[in-house]
Formats: structure tokens, C-alpha cells, sequence
């Protein structure tokens, strides 16, 4: 009896211990800053005019979960991209401040064309080559990522505990349509850009592959919530170019879901909207994008009354990580993107491709690779993924696991560019052109790396 009192003592404090941890509390922190670039610098990489006016201000947000190990951050902002050295660095900047790992931050950008996009080494690498500030502004990326890494930081004495997780989704009608109408013999016949529209034979085609859904996720405590987080796939350019930095349709539907919920924080993320954008139903017409927001944003309101809450808790919460080599295109030889970056009679435009090609040819035959993440709520799964991603991948993924909520952000890692699937490559078309940076391989990499995210056994 002795003895059994004896071991009690010295094994009670770490049974104690073992169990608080396993019921140590849901808690949900919200951070949001200001990430409007000033005035004359770059948008979309270099690709439209520059910043000439602010016609809205630009965010990042994202929330912090506490509780469930090392925190977990997930990031979206209202800029083009965020990609290769700048993908890295923010998200070690941001994991730092609220002390969990880089591997525990998904970081996402929504891709509007009128916003900067961030690549330190890419930019690095132009200013040695006299192009620096042509492709973006890393000073003000480097200011921003201390703000966003700080507001990270202080929200977490505001952080509140989280008893419920809602999941719905609604239908977005006349909204996302597929940019690539194939013709008779199987190949792109159409590109059917942002503002399509404007081509009677884009704007009749059927709407092509999408996933019609805005799929939302919802933190609460009791009755009370404390965050919504939506998910949906499209390009979300109505008209761009003109150097009038603002948020676009994505931006104002968020809004007026915030406006409409009392300033409940609201984080959008970008689905795999690779090959689909608002082309059949936007003609470019300043008129077509408060109509395109408000369409978004019925969706987002379906999605918000269909919800049903459940109970979660610390251990119904998990973090999945899955690191991938993307195989680079063949096209994409090092020597001789080397020489049109070096080539000062090469248009300037060239130039910054040829050094942001250049920067993710090198990561990649270097070794390095990008990480694909999960976010487990129970019954529901949040995929994480790199690139301008097809919606093939989100629609597989969902099949992947029919019986759960399965949604997806895309535009992680910016650095792959465009990523098709293995038949789209011999399709032709845009998006598996030139911008695209990965081999038609690339397929089964990630597919392969879904199915372990999802734990689908075969």
C-alpha cells in the first residue's frame, strides 16, 4: 500500500498535467492592418501602371489559434501574391511574434491586380541588374510584415475562447466562369479572360468546370462569434490596370458581409481560381463590379444561414504539413534566363520575368520545398496550397473525402506561378504558357501530397 502511495506522488503531477493539456481551451485571436502601398509603387509585379490613387484601402487579416498545440495562423492579404524569399520570410516574421513555427502559418494572398505582389529575392536579384522598385517595393513589404508580424503579436491578449465551429456553403450565382473553352479537338479555343465579356462567343459559352460554392467556417463562443472565414475560387479582377489601387469584388462583398454582421471580422481567402474569373458575366465596365461584389456576397449570406454549429474543443483541432519539390517546366533552362535578365535590350517587362523564372528555377534545383498544410476542425479540412492552382485540385480534394466539408486556399506560395493539370499542359491556353513555371508532372505531386493531407487510405 506503501508503495502504491509512493508512485501516486510521483506520477499524479504528471498525470494532472497530461490531462490539462488535453483540455486546454480553444482560443481564437483576430489581427487586421493597413498593407495600402504608397503612391508610385508597383502593382501586379510590375505588370499594370503603377499606384497613381487609392480607391480603397488595402488589409491583411488573419486570426490565431491557441490551445491546440503551438499556435496556428492563418493569413490572407489583399494583394496579388506573395511568393518564393518573401513567402519565407513573412511567415518566419509572423510565427516569431506569436511563438509557434513558420510550418504553422498559412500565409495567402487573394490576387488582386491593382495590389503590389512581394518577392525579396526576386528583387534582390533585379537590383542587381539596375531593375530595382520596377517589380515591387520591398521596403514597404518589409514595414508591413513588421506590422502585420506586431498586430499578429497583440492580438493575442484579446483572444477569446472558441466552444463552437460553424460550416456552410452557399451557391454564387453568375459570378465564376472556366477562362479556358476548349473546341472540338480538345484544345483552347476561347481564352476567356477577366472581362470576357466583351467577346460575344466568350460571353455565350456554358460557364465551363468552376465550383459554384462559397464555403464558410465560423468560430464562436456560446452564442456569440468571433470570426468568419470564407473560401471561394475566381480570379477576382473586374477591371484593373489603371493604377487605382483598390481590393476589387472580393474586397466589397468581405465588406458588406462585415457591414452586415456588425463588424463581425470577416477573412477571405481565394480558392484555386487559376482558370476561372468573372469573364462570361463582366465586360470590364466599372458598373459590373459592385454587381459582381453583390452576387459574391449573396453567396456569402446563403452560406452564412445554412451554417450549422458543433461543439469543438483543443483536441478536435489539427495541423498537417506536407513539404513538396515542384518539378520545373524543361522550358525554363537557368543559362539563358541568366542572359535575357542580363540583356539590356530585352523589353523591360522580359526582364522581370526572366528574374522572377529565374529565382524559382534556383529554389527549386536547390533543393528547397514548399509547404502544403491542413487544417483538421473536426469533421471539416482546410487545405492550404501554393501558386495559382487549377480548380481541378479543389474539386479532386473534395471528392477525395465525399462526406466531409472540405474547402481550399490557393495563392500560398506565389513562386510556381500558374499550376494546370497534367492534361491541361497539352491543351494550350494562357495559364500553362509561359507564366506557368512548373512541369505537367506537377499533378501527381500534389495530388498525391493531398491525399496524405486528407489521410485518404486506399
Amino acid at each position: 500500500m506503501k508503495y502504491l502511495f509512493t508512485l501516486l506522488l510521483v506520477f499524479a503531477p504528471l498525470m494532472l498535467q497530461a490531462a490539462s493539456a488535453d483540455e486546454a481551451p480553444l482560443r481564437l485571436a483576430v489581427f487586421q492592418i493597413d498593407a495600402t502601398p504608397p503612391l508610385g509603387s508597383p502593382l501586379c509585379n510590375g505588370a499594370v501602371q503603377p499606384a497613381m490613387e487609392i480607391v480603397s484601402p488595402l488589409t491583411a487579416r488573419g486570426v490565431v489559434l491557441l490551445g491546440a498545440g503551438e499556435p496556428i495562423v492563418l493569413c490572407a492579404f489583399d494583394w496579388v501574391g506573395i511568393g518564393n524569399g518573401s513567402y519565407d520570410e513573412f511567415r518566419r516574421s509572423i510565427a516569431r511574434s506569436v511563438g509557434t513555427k513558420p510550418a504553422r502559418v498559412a500565409l495567402h494572398a487573394l490576387h488582386q491586380h491593382d495590389a503590389p505582389g512581394s518577392d525579396f529575392a526576386t528583387e534582390k536579384l533585379l537590383a542587381t541588374h539596375g531593375l530595382s522598385r520596377q517589380f515591387s517595393n520591398a521596403d514597404f513589404d518589409a514595414e508591413v510584415m513588421e506590422r502585420v508580424s506586431a498586430a499578429a503579436k497583440q492580438s493575442l491578449a484579446k483572444a477569446r475562447s472558441v466552444t463552437h465551429v460553424a460550416l456552410g456553403s452557399g451557391k454564387v450565382e453568375r459570378v465564376a466562369s472556366n477562362r479556358r473553352i476548349l473546341g472540338p479537338d480538345g484544345r483552347v479555343a476561347i481564352q476567356r479572360q477577366s472581362s470576357g465579356g466583351r467577346n460575344p462567343a466568350a460571353r455565350d459559352a456554358p460557364e465551363g468546370t468552376i465550383d459554384p460554392l462559397v464555403r464558410l467556417v465560423s468560430f464562436w463562443n456560446d452564442d456569440k462569434p468571433i470570426a468568419v472565414l470564407t473560401y471561394y475560387a475566381t480570379h477576382p479582377q473586374s477591371y484593373y490596370g489603371r493604377g487605382g489601387v483598390n481590393w476589387d469584388f472580393v474586397g466589397m462583398a468581405r465588406e458588406m458581409r462585415e457591414n452586415s454582421l456588425s463588424g463581425l471580422p470577416h477573412i477571405h481567402f481565394n480558392g484555386a481560381g487559376g482558370n476561372v474569373a468573372a469573364g462570361k458575366y463582366n465586360d470590364g465596365s466599372k458598373e459590373k463590379r459592385p454587381l459582381l461584389a453583390q452576387r459574391l456576397a449573396d453567396g456569402m449570406e446563403r452560406a452564412w444561414q445554412s451554417q450549422k454549429k458543433s461543439p469543438i474543443a483543443a483536441k478536435d483541432v489539427q495541423w498537417f504539413v506536407k513539404k513538396v519539390p515542384l518539378p520545373v517546366r524543361d522550358t525554363l533552362v537557368e543559362e539563358a534566363l541568366l542572359a535575357k535578365l542580363q540583356d539590356d535590350k530585352q523589353p523591360k517587362r522580359e526582364r522581370l520575368r526572366a528574374a522572377r523564372d529565374l529565382t524559382f528555377v534556383r529554389r527549386m534545383n536547390g533543393g528547397h520545398q514548399i509547404p502544403l498544410s491542413c487544417l483538421k476542425l473536426g469533421h471539416a479540412r482546410v487545405l492550404h496550397m501554393p501558386g495559382e492552382l487549377f480548380v481541378e485540385y479543389q474539386l479532386a480534394a473534395q471528392r477525395m473525402r465525399p462526406d466531409d466539408f472540405i474547402t481550399m486556399a490557393a495563392y500560398g506560395d506565389y513562386g510556381p506561378g500558374y499550376i494546370g493539370t497534367k492534361i491541361a499542359y497539352g491543351q494550350g491556353g494562357y495559364e500553362t504558357g509561359r507564366v506557368s513555371r512548373v512541369a505537367p508532372k506537377v499533378e501527381n505531386v500534389l495530388m498525391d501530397a493531398m491525399e496524405q493531407l486528407l489521410e485518404v487510405h486506399h
